[in-house]
This record gives structure tokens, sequence and C-alpha cells, in this order.
């Protein structure tokens, strides 16, 4: 017999950001600027049980909703997770995290060589998304293949 037990408490405020894959939340966290700085309370919790995934972290944040460049980038960390956005204890709005067609601005080309990363140049870095699965990335310019797990470390 499974319990359905609510582990963390309900937010009055904010974004919950549910079906993370187990053990990225900390990712997520660091991308989206949470640390020991932040004062709003954030709720973290990870590897829990999952019918559909297994296992999985949920971030509850109070007082604060994703912009959508935090949420395209948090498709290149956690692209199966959900984000619901609560207001006065209920559900606002729920969106399912997708993986755009292009990060415009958002991270920078891994290639040193590339034009976007040329400091007399003023040209904002622009990753096309090739395939969504497996995921992968080449850059607009340069048309380099960006290495993945490089890129979620420029965001976090």
């Amino acid at each position: 017999m499974t319990e359905n037990v609510r582990r963390v408490a309900a937010i009055r405020d904010g974004t919950v950001i549910d079906h993370i894959p187990a053990g990225r939340a900390l990712l997520v966290l660091s991308m989206l600027g949470v640390g020991p700085k932040t004062h709003t309370p954030v709720s973290l919790v990870m590897n829990v049980s999952s019918p559909k995934h297994g296992q999985k972290d949920i971030i509850k944040i109070e007082d604060r909703e994703l912009d959508q460049m935090e949420l395209d980038r948090l498709a290149l960390i956690a692209g199966q997770a959900s984000v619901s956005i609560i207001r006065n204890f209920s559900l606002s709005e729920k969106r399912q995290v997708t993986m755009p067609d292009e990060f415009l601005g958002i991270m920078p080309c891994m290639s040193s060589n590339c034009i976007s990363n040329s400091a007399s140049e003023q040209i904002r870095p622009r990753l096309k998304v090739v395939t969504k699965s497996p995921v992968l990335i080449r850059c607009f310019y340069c048309e380099r293949i960006q290495p993945v797990e490089d890129l979620i470390e420029a965001v976090t």
C-alpha cells in the first residue's frame, strides 16, 4: 500500500518545479541563483518515488515565478519537468517544460574561436536545437555541436 504523503508544506504564492530527474535539483537551484543568500523560503525534496520516472526531485520556491529565460535553461537541465504557478494556495497555471528551437543570448557557444565569443564583436550567442531527443545543439555562427554538459555548467 502506497501512502500519499505531503513531504513539504503548501506555499501561498510561488513556483513548484516537479518531475526534475533525480539528483538534478541542485543544478536547477544553482541555475536559478538560489543559494545561502536567498531570502525567500525554498523547499527541496530529492530522490522521491515517481510512478512515471522511478525517482524525481521537487523544488518549491515561495514568492517567485520563473521567466521565459529561466524556463528555457530549465529545459536543458530537466527537460521532463513541469512547472506549477501557485497563487493564494491554488494552482494558477501549469506548464510542461519544453526545449526551445533555439537559445538566443541565454548561454555562450562553447567554442572559444566562435565570433559570438569575440570581445570586439557585439553578437549575442545563438544556439540552434538540432534534435530534442537526444539533445543535440549547434552554434548558429560557427556550426559546432555543443557539449550539453558544458552548456549546463555554463548556466549553473
